[in-house]
């Protein structure tokens, strides 16, 4: 039985740990905040992901799952090693990778014999080469360098906020990226569980371990972008961006998802992950000129829906918007990169009053966000955003805001604009409710 230790509680690390506990292994999370660790033995979780809170506590209620800021004990319990800390972009795009390089080093510190490191955070091509050196840097200060054996393996996570729980249980592919076969072999065992069961695995380098992640998210990316293009085409020809897209999906080769049109994408994964890419291509002297105009296209997609605003209205200011919608996508409260900032903050330059209602990331928005904009309030459910407001705007397709009550809101909101963020709803049923519709390629 392969030990494990997972060091960050974030929403990679803690997913993974509890899955692992899930598949019958002892984990153990290890976070330098000792706040977010209390909470966590507390059954409090710092992140919102369905389901993973019965999976969390019915582990640690079992003795499988346990929490600690304790790196010596982390390390020293476990033959697997998780790194699963934050690489948040530097200000040229670029991965920080202080967070990671230190977990190396701290574990570095405490080993007592062999280990299997894996970099399971996003990490630049050529990042589990300089864990390696810096673990072994380590161990030559500590006079321990030919004491303790250990490899460096890359495992990098697919999880999709909002379906993390089932992404990392039933997985398209599993990725492994290792130069030993006895880590490859450990590894197979730690997702035993998975392997027995045929779910498919690839085995490679390192490198290209790293490279299959940001060629993965590069890809999604590219798609969402693209389909969103196709869907501003639309709406100058007079042509309907979902028949075309549902056409299009139907090829095999092409596929149906990632091919919905909407305010551009957001999180934490797609946005970070281009730039990183395109820095990586910059650092080789290799021109991503893909990955490139896939960013700058999404940020003019969110700026185009901000247009399509005032466009529609023809004039937002003392005007009252309802925003249906925080979070960057449904069940999560995730508000990175999200369209839903680029909205409220360009409408509230032009005047506009915002009220906003996520059902899951209103108290993320509070914590974090429009401290600096004063004509904007939070609801307590969608109707009492809407209440007395000139215009509607779903942003986000929780599944509340797809059953909504039209003949209500034509009775308590002062306009009748609707702005279908995300095509949830067909135009002409809006419309015969008295409403005026905006779809995006419609």
């Amino acid at each position: 039985m392969n030990n494990i230790a997972v060091i960050g509680t974030g929403y990679v690390g803690l997913v993974s740990g509890a899955c692992f506990s899930e598949f019958g292994r002892r984990v153990v999370c290890m976070d330098v905040d000792g706040q977010k660790i209390e909470n966590l033995k507390n059954g409090i979780l710092p992140i919102y992901e369905q389901g993973l809170s019965d999976i969390v506590q019915k582990n640690v209620r079992s003795g499988r799952l346990s929490f600690t800021t304790d790196y010596k004990f982390a390390v020293e319990s476990a033959e697997v090693i998780f790194i699963a800390v934050g690489t948040p972009p530097r200000e040229d795009g670029s991965a920080d990778l202080q967070y990671v390089l230190s977990a190396a080093r701290s574990i570095a510190e405490n080993m007592n014999g062999y280990k299997v490191i894996v970099d399971k955070s996003t990490v630049p091509i050529g990042t589990g080469q300089k864990v390696k050196q810096v673990i072994s840097e380590t161990l030559k200060e500590r006079g321990e360098s030919g004491e303790y054996d250990f490899d460096v393996v890359s495992n990098p996570e697919f999880l999709r906020e909002g379906s993390a729980l089932g992404d990392f249980l039933r997985p398209d592919r599993i990725v492994i990226g290792s130069e030993s076969e006895r880590a490859a072999g450990i590894m197979r065992e730690v997702y035993r569980a998975l392997y027995i069961n045929n779910h498919p695995f690839v085995f490679t380098n390192i490198e290209t371990a790293e490279m299959i992640k940001y060629a993965s998210n590069a890809f999604l990316a590219t798609k969402i972008t693209f389909v969103n293009e196709i869907a501003n085409l639309c709406e100058a020809v007079g042509a309907d961006v979902k028949h075309v897209s549902k056409a299009v999906g139907l090829d095999k080769r092409v596929g149906r998802y990632f091919l919905h049109a909407g305010a551009g994408y957001g999180g934490s994964c797609f946005p970070k992950d281009t730039s990183a890419l395109v820095s990586i291509g910059d650092d080789c002297g290799v021109n991503m000129s893909v990955v490139r105009s896939v960013i700058k296209a999404n940020d003019a997609q969110k700026l185009r829906m901000v247009d399509k605003i005032i466009g529609g209205m023809g004039d937002v200011c003392g005007r009252t918007i309802a925003i249906l919608g925080l979070a960057f996508k449904p069940e999560t409260d995730d508000m990175r990169e999200a369209p839903a900032l680029t909205l409220i903050s360009e409408l509230n330059k032009r005047g506009a009053k915002l009220k906003v209602y996520d059902p899951v990331a209103m108290g993320f928005a509070r914590k974090h966000y429009f401290d600096d904009i004063d004509e904007l309030s939070y609801a307590g459910d969608e109707y009492d955003a809407m209440e007395g407001a000139d215009a509607a705007v779903l942003v986000t397709e929780w599944n509340q805001f797809r059953t909504l009550d039209f003949a209500r809101m034509g009775r308590i909101m002062r306009g009748n604009y609707f702005f279908d963020l995300r095509n949830v709803y067909e135009p002409a049923h809006v419309e015969s409710k008295g409403f005026k519709y905006f779809g995006v390629g419609r």
